[in-house]
């Protein structure tokens, strides 16, 4: 412990000019987080828990029960929404038919998407999405009763209550607000949104994928309703051979772009809101299991999941029953709402935050080697008005230092080695909202790379 304290002096005293310098304080970010309604997430749970079954292969054309009645009923809140709003969201619902381990027969997987496009910036999309469907026990049980509150009902009505309250407002980025169908069945509406995404030239900054996001009870009857987990993946899904192996040896495993979206989230939760911290996960999903967010990272998207701090398996993929004394299945008293609110707060903060700050940097490139000073170069960004210069000793976990670069393009960090810390850089707007970290290089960039060309027979 000494060791440690006495590391993190030196450090301040060799670099006094660069401590982490405050990013500033938003008033509207503060006004969106008091706008999220535990009641209004309420009322929404209720009504998916009355279909019964929002099994994916249900039934798709009864008005009352089934996946169809369902995602009939998700569209129709969006249209709501946007009549409320002078029509500001298109409410689109593309689809793919899929079939699969879980998927015997050819099934239509269809996404509702409501989409609220960006003033200045369109193409830059930020995206929130949770899971409509449900199960019991038996995957393939698409008749049973299967609540679905938590899993994945709860994410459901984080994206509502985001589309509710995002709505009123304008942004220059446009934000997405995305109800999958088909995770449970092999993550089929992540991919459609995916396919979707790519089709319309989505420039994906963030996809913020909220999966299990209302209980605060755990297995041992523990409560935690201080804590939201951010999983995060290390490498990019798409690095190639070549990259791996420069970033092997260079740097850049904690340091894609998914994991400083988790630190910026981490970072807005420590600044806006009250009694819930992140908790960032190193990994992409739950050991051995995964979410809609997996197939976003496939098709090159930064994205993370958001899932409660303490999870509760008696309520997950259970048939309603009681044994032992103990009452299985995922129903509506499992959820915590005003948990559930704060873990919106979070996304609403989030979504707001990236859409009004410019466009992360591009192009970022360092070097340094045996010379006692660090070169960063960058792309100008249009929208941005200033940028800062972020570094960190090699194993912590967050940034620590930072400064304001005086030119558009790049800086140079005057007696800062290379070889001692991790680099990146944000961009910061006229109003001074702030890009998440870019990493130098193939581990830390934003953008989607065009998909492989097919191989040559």
């Amino acid at each position: 412990m000494r060791l440690s304290v006495l590391a993190a002096a030196f450090l301040l005293i060799a670099f006094p000019a660069a401590a982490q310098a405050p990013t500033g304080d938003h008033p509207l970010l503060h006004e969106l987080a008091g706008e999220v309604s535990p009641d209004q997430q309420h009322a929404v749970i209720a009504r998916l828990v009355a279909f019964g079954t929002r099994h994916t292969l249900s039934d798709t054309t009864s008005n009352t029960r089934g996946i169809g009645a369902a995602r009939r009923w998700v569209a129709g809140q969006f249209a709501a929404l946007s009549r409320d709003c002078g029509g500001c969201l298109k409410v689109e619902t593309p689809s793919e038919t899929v079939t699969g381990k879980r998927v015997p027969q050819p099934t239509e997987v269809m996404d509702v998407l409501a989409i609220l496009p960006g003033t200045s910036d369109p193409e830059r999309v930020i995206v929130i999405s949770g899971h409509l469907d449900s199960r019991v026990t038996d995957v393939q049980n698409a008749t049973s009763d299967a609540p679905g509150a938590n899993d994945d009902g709860s994410g459901v009505a984080a994206v509502i209550e985001a589309a509710r309250v995002l709505s009123k407002r304008r942004f220059p980025a446009t934000l997405v607000f995305a109800v999958l169908s088909g995770e449970e069945q092999g993550l089929y509406g992540g991919h459609v949104l995916a396919d979707y995404a790519a089709a319309h030239g989505w420039k994906v900054e963030a996809d913020l994928n909220n999966d299990i996001v209302g209980n605060t009870e755990g297995m041992s009857g523990v409560r935690d309703n201080t804590h939201v987990r951010v999983f995060s993946e290390g490498t990019r899904t798409t690095e190639t051979a070549k990259e791996a192996d420069a970033r092997r040896y260079n740097g850049g495993e904690l340091d894609s772009p998914s994991r400083n979206l988790a630190r910026f989230m981490d970072r807005l939760a420590d600044q806006y809101l009250t009694n819930l911290d992140v908790v960032m996960v190193y990994r992409t999903d739950r050991y051995g299991r995964g979410g809609d967010q997996v197939e976003m990272l496939k098709a090159g998207y930064p994205a993370v999941r958001v899932t409660e701090s303490t999870e509760n398996y008696t309520r997950q993929h259970q048939d309603l029953r009681v044994e032992n004394g103990i009452r299985y299945g995922d129903v509506i008293e499992g959820v915590d709402f005003p948990y559930l609110a704060q873990v919106t707060r979070l996304n609403v903060i989030t979504m707001a935050a990236l859409a009004s700050a410019p466009a992360p940097p591009t192009e970022v490139e360092i070097k340094g080697a045996v010379t006692p000073d660090t070169q960063l170069k960058w792309k100008p960004e249009p929208a941005a008005a200033a940028y800062r210069v972020w570094w960190r000793p090699t194993t912590d976990p967050q940034w620590r230092f930072s400064r304001l670069a005086t030119a558009p393009d790049g800086t140079t960090l005057a007696a800062v080695n290379i070889d001692d810390f991790f680099f990146g850089v944000s961009a910061i707007s006229a109003d001074g909202y702030e890009s998440p970290v870019v990493f130098p290089g193939p581990p830390g960039i934003f953008e989607r790379e065009p998909p492989a060309a097919p191989a040559k027979p």
